[in-house]
């Protein structure tokens, strides 16, 4: 089963890559944008404030860019999963981005962002075909899949979660696009709704947004594109179908 709707064909390799630059970009532009005070502002991620999560994206484009870097951060990442008491293997990688970073000003942060979009998105690109299909696990409930899907979408909805986040912290609007934020969303409904194979008639509103469902008789849903990305990540609670996560 899977949901219907014009536009839901998964992401394709070709795709993948003009969203992942775009989405760099514009996170890129969102760091110009912010003021002193926002840069201090909480988010909806425990113990990450915008600066923490900007510097933890910035982290992540470095170690995209650099195999040398991603092993690096792989290495001190993995060995702050205890001090920090991680619930994910990556945490402490995140961690350790933060902190490794923590000593930039605001202005460095900006300027090293704008310059490692591109290379983060060559340097995912150029992944060698083998590497590719190496499983890695994803935990609960995605399970195990290739590095192939962090590279194609992973990456790419997480930078795009976090300007989500941000835009919630600091209280602005997202300009949204449907041919960007909008074809992530449609991908994102369709593997959601493969992996709990509940029915459901949902209407997502918004500039990102759409009519979906997957099944007959199913629960019918209708919230704000972006809410209904951040109940998937567990930035808002969720119930009935809604309950099912899928972490970005």
């Amino acid at each position: 089963m899977s949901p219907t709707t014009t536009g839901a064909i998964r992401i394709d390799r070709r795709q993948a890559r003009g969203l992942a630059q775009d989405e760099f970009d514009r996170f890129a532009a969102l760091a110009v944008s912010l003021t002193p005070q926002e840069w201090a502002n909480d988010t909806a991620c425990p113990g990450w404030d915008v600066r923490r999560m900007v510097l933890h994206v910035l982290g992540s484009a470095d170690a995209q860019a650099s195999p040398l870097v991603f092993l690096h951060q792989l290495r001190r990442g993995l060995a702050l999963n205890k001090e920090i008491d991680a619930h994910h293997w990556v945490d402490g990688l995140n961690e350790f981005q933060i902190r490794e970073r923590s000593e930039l000003s605001n202005a460095e942060v900006v300027a090293q962002l704008a310059a490692v979009g591109g290379k983060a998105v060559e340097g995912r690109f150029g992944t060698p075909l083998p590497l590719r299909y190496t499983p890695v696990p994803f935990g609960a409930p995605i399970g195990w899949k290739p590095v192939n899907y962090l590279l194609e979408v992973g990456f790419t909805r997480d930078v795009w979660a976090h300007r989500i986040d941000i835009h919630a912290a600091i209280g602005r609007p997202m300009d949204l696009h449907i041919d960007h934020d909008g074809r992530l969303v449609a991908d994102i409904v369709r593997e959601w709704a493969a992996l709990h194979e509940e029915p459901f008639d949902m209407h997502l509103t918004g500039t990102a947004g759409g009519t979906f469902s997957q099944g007959t008789g199913g629960e019918h849903v209708e919230m704000d594109a972006l809410e209904f990305v951040r109940t998937l990540c567990g930035r808002l609670p969720g119930t009935g179908v809604m309950r099912h996560p899928l972490p970005l």
